[in-house]
């Protein structure tokens, strides 16, 4: 199973959310959010949690993308988020991520938020994870 058949099968969360994967290749990914209603915290506004979702999912998604194949997975250690620039509904969302740094127990990712059209830059995160054998999940195998 590829990393993006991985999610889109058990990821309950990134497909309730609305937050649409691409990975193009190990450590290239993609996703996308338009924020709609759910995503509010105000009449309008953007709630920043969802900027904290596409971010957590973009930095972790692009770990795992260049783990996977080599029969790992990763869990979060930490990650940081700097927000620049206000989410209204509408706005459709682009994350992006790239692989910063990968050792045998620990990957570093950082990831861009961008608003679709005007290519506004939404915020930067950066994130470490532990890299871990699959066997540790039995449910992968």
């Amino acid at each position: 199973m590829t990393t993006e058949e991985l999610y889109l099968k058990y990821n309950n969360f990134d497909r309730e959310f609305g937050l649409e994967l691409k990975i193009d290749a190990p450590g290239i990914v993609r996703y996308r959010l338009e924020i709609t209603e759910k995503h509010l915290s105000s009449p309008g506004v953007g709630h920043g949690a969802s900027v904290a979702a596409i971010m957590d999912a973009i930095l972790g998604t692009t770990a795992l993308s260049k783990v996977y194949d080599q029969g790992n997975l990763v869990s979060t250690v930490e990650f940081k988020l700097n927000y620049f620039k206000p989410i209204f509904k509408g706005d459709v969302l682009i994350a992006t991520g790239n692989v910063d740094f990968e050792g045998k127990s620990l990957i570093v990712t950082t990831g861009s938020v961008i608003k679709e059209g005007t290519k506004e830059l939404v915020s930067k995160g950066i994130g470490t994870f532990n890299i871990y054998p699959m066997s540790k999940r039995g449910l992968f195998i």
